[in-house]
């Protein structure tokens, strides 16, 4: 049934709603009661057939029909404020404000303690693949992981619509319909508390994975974001056992914090070995086992949760670890694979390894030759205007003198032409590539990865805080031809999301997140694959 206007009714005022759809879940319904009339949702009640409206009804099985007036009971608060400045669409604005726009990409409203899901959402976003799964797939209707799924599409497209921070009502409403903690109230200062921003990533990425998003090879998360440990079980108590070897699917690789702990990989190769306790056969009773896990499948997308967050049975407290745990731009995980997968990657590891650092060189020398054309062509037009003035009798060598005689006439041939090169060193590498990873679509095949994203968090408490959202700009926007390689990773941009604040800040802002106090540290951090080109 298409939507239709109905009238809600609550202190003596009527207030129309236009576009109520009964295909809706309830929680939506409430939530556009609670823009009318400013009555939470917590104390929201709405007298249906057989009672009270409840959060998992079926508006359908209600006999809701067009023009009817509802019931509305609670007491009403704040009515939740519009944006101050209407939100404008791009296809509405003229190319002096698209140019203008352009600059930052666009923030999300903070709808009351809910910057655990506006920094999730942008770093989710900083997977273009997902946004491209996402528009292509064919997502079924009624299930609360299609719901969800749907939802974090439709606000993608909003976003690219619009200039002004974004409100995620409606995404916000089916992440409480699909998990329902996230709609828990405060006890303390009321209102929704705050929630964990690892916990609302999970859910997303889980919620799409369950509504099969699709991509080239099948499933997205699956193919793209999914990896597979390998776990071995020896005890030393019983040598005559054989290993018991298990396979076990990820989302997200742990980097354990002890008080030892000062890089992500040493934390996260310390949480891959372990002792357990269970029942050895061969003796019995009750034995310990080592329990070591490697990697035995990479996705092209890698996420690392920063273990900050634990519960203090003493205090019956969560609490957070302050340490400061440095993280890596460039993350080489070979030491953390099965031997057989090792194998397989080495070849193209090394290999890529050796071409970025030629390719560093090159771009410094295309750098450094572009400079001092740039100088040449400055001193020759400093040579023109004083050809008539005496000549230094000893030139310094960095005079303009100097420079006109020391500088080449000419510049080109001096360096490959990089396109070329690139698409040389690309087939060199792709006849590396391990049949077996070749044929695993969304595999990562050479073990390296580049920092995409970060999720921080700002504080010393694990229940509340703030947390934003970081995510690597691209440098090459705009770029065409050779210049698109001269690219100088020291110098790369990151676009800071602290809800609906975008900025564009240094790489020397990214160092400072690796913790150690109560500013912003690192809790969620997202690799992506290098790439071989």
């Amino acid at each position: 049934m298409a939507p239709f206007a109905i009238s809600l009714k609550h202190a003596g005022k009527t207030y129309d709603l236009k576009d109520f759809d009964p295909s809706n879940p309830a929680t939506v319904f409430k939530d556009q009661v609670y823009q009318l009339t400013g009555v939470p949702t917590d104390k929201l009640k709405i007298p249906v057939k057989g009672g009270m409206l409840k959060d998992d009804a079926d508006l359908n099985k209600l006999g809701f029909k067009p023009g009817q007036t509802v019931m509305v009971i609670g007491p009403a608060g704040p009515i939740p404020q519009a944006p101050s400045k209407p939100i404008v669409f791009m296809e509405d604005m003229t190319d002096v404000e698209l140019a203008q726009s352009a600059k930052y990409p666009v923030g999300l409203q903070n709808l009351g303690n809910t910057c655990y899901m506006n920094s999730t959402v942008q770093v989710l976003r900083a997977i273009p693949e997902l946004q491209t799964a996402l528009n292509g797939s064919q997502l079924g209707a009624g299930q609360p992981d299609a719901q969800l799924t749907r939802s974090l599409r439709d606000l993608y497209q909003s976003m690219g619509r619009t200039t002004e921070g974004f409100p995620p009502l409606a995404f916000l409403s089916m992440l409480r319909q699909f998990a329902p903690q996230f709609a828990e109230q405060s006890r303390q200062h009321g209102g929704y508390a705050q929630q964990d921003a690892q916990e609302a990533w999970g859910a997303i990425v889980q919620a799409a994975r369950m509504s099969s998003v699709t991509t080239e090879g099948g499933n997205f998360v699956e193919r793209m974001m999914t990896g597979e440990f390998e776990k071995t079980l020896k005890s030393a108590e019983a040598p005559e056992e054989e290993p018991t070897v298990s396979k076990e699917q990820f989302l997200e690789v742990k980097c354990n914090i002890s008080g030892t702990t000062n890089y992500m990989m040493q934390g996260i190769s310390e949480s891959m070995e372990q002792d357990i306790e269970k029942n050895s056969p061969s003796l019995g009773r009750q034995a310990v086992y080592h329990e070591t896990t490697r990697i035995s499948r990479l996705p092209s997308y890698l996420t690392v949760h920063m273990v900050r967050f634990y519960w203090r049975r003493d205090i019956n407290k969560k609490t957070k670890i302050m340490r400061k745990v440095k993280f890596p731009f460039d993350l080489d995980v070979t030491e953390l694979l099965t031997d057989d997968l090792k194998r397989k990657i080495l070849p193209v590891n090394e290999k890529l390894k050796d071409f970025d650092k030629d390719r560093r060189e090159r771009t410094k020398a295309r750098r450094k030759m572009r400079k001092q054309a740039e100088q040449h062509d400055a001193a020759a037009k400093s040579g023109e205007t004083a050809a008539a003035a005496p000549a230094q009798a000893n030139p310094s060598d960095d005079s303009p003198e100097q420079m006109l005689v020391d500088a080449p006439a000419s510049t080109a041939g001096e360096l490959p032409d990089e396109e070329t090169k690139r698409q040389e060193e690309l087939a060199t590498l792709m006849s590396l590539v391990h049949p077996d990873l070749e044929a695993d679509k969304g595999a990562n095949v050479s073990g390296l990865y580049e920092l995409a994203g970060i999720v921080t968090h700002k504080g010393a408490s694990a229940d509340g805080g703030h947390y934003v959202g970081w995510c690597a700009a691209n440098p090459n926007e705009g770029k065409e031809g050779a210049e698109a390689y001269d690219f100088d990773p020291d110098k790369q941009e990151w676009y800071k999301f602290d809800d609906d604040k975008v900025s564009l800040v240094s790489k020397d802002k990214i160092l400072a997140l690796e913790g150690g106090g109560e500013d912003h540290s690192a809790y969620i951090l997202l690799y992506r694959s290098k790439s071989l080109a």
